[in-house]
């Protein structure tokens, strides 16, 4: 993970207070080197996220054209923990990727497994 990307991810949560923040992580080799702020099309993004579908598909086709993968994806929780939401486990797809969420101050990431989300831990690295 780099700084970068964590500070994205930061201001990003800050901008759209009090809405839902949302983005697609970026990175190689499993290193989130970048955030992808996306707009939150969901009809209640208060207390919902939903990826503009448009940007993950430019994303994955960028991807498919030698640019940095997809390895997940980042939104906020502007009055609740850091941690995925029962919303969030029901809407998750097994798919193996890193979610990262901001909440009470903190970023978390999970890995949305087959059986579930399951903690992950990270560190920073430069650029």
């Amino acid at each position: 993970m780099t700084s970068e990307a964590l500070a994205a991810m930061r201001a990003a949560a800050a901008a759209a207070h009090p809405h839902e923040a949302c983005g697609i992580l970026l990175g190689e080799g499993g290193r989130i080197t970048a955030l992808r702020e996306t707009r939150n099309v969901h009809p209640s993004p208060a207390s919902h996220f939903e990826i503009d579908p448009q940007a993950l598909i430019d994303a994955h086709r960028a991807a498919r054209a030698g640019g940095a993968e997809v390895l997940g994806y980042f939104h906020s929780h502007p009055s609740g923990p850091a941690a995925p939401s029962a919303t969030d486990r029901a809407s998750a797809s097994g798919d193996g990727r890193v979610w990262a969420i901001s909440g009470a101050g903190d970023i978390t990431f999970w890995r949305d497994g087959e059986a579930g989300f399951a903690a992950l831990s990270f560190c920073l690295a430069g650029g």
